[in-house]
């Protein structure tokens, strides 16, 4: 098993479309690469860390590949927006990659190089090793599922797109 950590604005939403995909395994939402220990939600809130909402993504590399991970992510945010996806506002709601795995890191800047070619803005998606990462709070786990009217930034479509990829 594999892991990458990406974020891309409100967690919830990101979180529900990457558990959907065959050969990701596992999905957590944290604060990544905050500059306080043991971040909670309300200290990005009152902008007390510089953490990003992010979700921790377990996957199989024998299922699916960083390469496709990394161009399904990119169909559900907008790289080129800094501190927004939706209506989320903030630091905290910036895209990102973060790595464990240091030669992930070429792969990765290949990935958003060609992604922006697709773009006439430049791409602003943050690309990190990994520093820390702080599992949020246990309500904000697996959100749209225990509340599937929550408020989400990802369009619903691309939930069907996740759940059906490759099969």
């Amino acid at each position: 098993m594999k892991k990458i950590y990406l974020a891309g604005g409100c967690f919830w939403g990101v979180e529900h479309f990457l558990s959907l995909i065959d050969g990701v395994k596992e999905t957590t939402v944290g604060y990544a690469n905050s500059d306080i220990a043991d971040p909670h939600y309300e200290d990005l809130k009152a902008h007390r860390s510089s953490a990003s909402e992010t979700v921790e993504v377990i996957y199989d590399e024998n299922k699916i590949s960083l390469n496709e991970i990394l161009d399904l992510f990119f169909m559900i945010i907008d790289p080129t927006i800094t501190d927004r996806q939706g209506h989320d506002i903030g630091h905290q709601y910036r895209t990102g990659i973060y790595y464990t795995d240091e030669a992930d890191s070429t792969l990765i800047e290949e990935a958003l190089k060609k992604l922006s070619e697709k773009y006439e803005s430049p791409i602003v998606t943050e690309l990190l090793p990994l520093e820390n990462f702080t599992v949020a709070e246990e309500y904000h786990q697996d959100y749209l599922i225990k509340n599937p009217q929550g408020y989400c930034h990802v369009d619903p479509k691309m939930f069907e797109i996740a759940r059906n990829y490759r099969k």
